[in-house]
């Protein structure tokens, strides 16, 4: 599963806007994110509802169903980086290998029902923390295990990509 034609530099989402799905994060920020996170969630149910959920539509992307455990283990994975880079000074947090937790976590095989239940909670859990950010820790630091460094406004600008990316590539297949 890519993002991007060019995943070797993370830095494009926060430089120029989406190829595919036209999200430009230059127009937020970080304070914009709990909404726009909470626009993201409640599209989702209508996307666990459709019979062809588990379906996978191309051969080089997920189903709908593991897009969706994709995007609330996400949400889980924020939630504690950011709780990180809040409370210690430039963490490194370890990387997350999203295709070994579909396989382990076998995202295929998840009920509907359950995963937008989770879908839901961790998706207001990170909306609520990104609104509890005091004014003068949004340039607080934290590094991905791959070296990538961000703020928490870059963090949060970077974050807010990936689930509405994802939600365009289950409606627009």
């Amino acid at each position: 599963m890519t993002i991007s034609p060019d995943t070797k530099d993370w830095t494009w989402v926060l430089n120029r806007p989406c190829p595919e799905c036209g999200f430009d994060s230059r127009t937020i920020t970080g304070r914009d994110v709990p909404a726009l996170l909470r626009v993201n969630v409640a599209e989702w149910p209508a996307v666990l509802h459709d019979p062809a959920v588990r379906e996978r539509r191309r051969p080089d992307s997920w189903s709908p169903l593991e897009y969706a455990c994709h995007v609330r283990d996400v949400f889980r994975i924020y939630t504690y980086r950011l709780n990180l880079m809040l409370t210690e000074d430039d963490p490194e947090y370890p990387n997350w290998d999203q295709d070994e937790t579909a396989i382990a976590d076998r995202y295929g095989e998840q009920v509907p029902g359950t995963v937008i239940a989770e879908l839901i909670a961790a998706g207001e859990t990170l909306a609520e923390a990104f609104e509890a950010v005091p004014d003068d820790a949004w340039q607080r630091t934290g590094t991905r295990g791959d070296g990538a460094h961000f703020t928490v406004e870059t963090f949060a600008r970077y974050f807010v990509h990936d689930p509405i990316h994802h939600l365009h590539d289950v409606q627009s297949s």
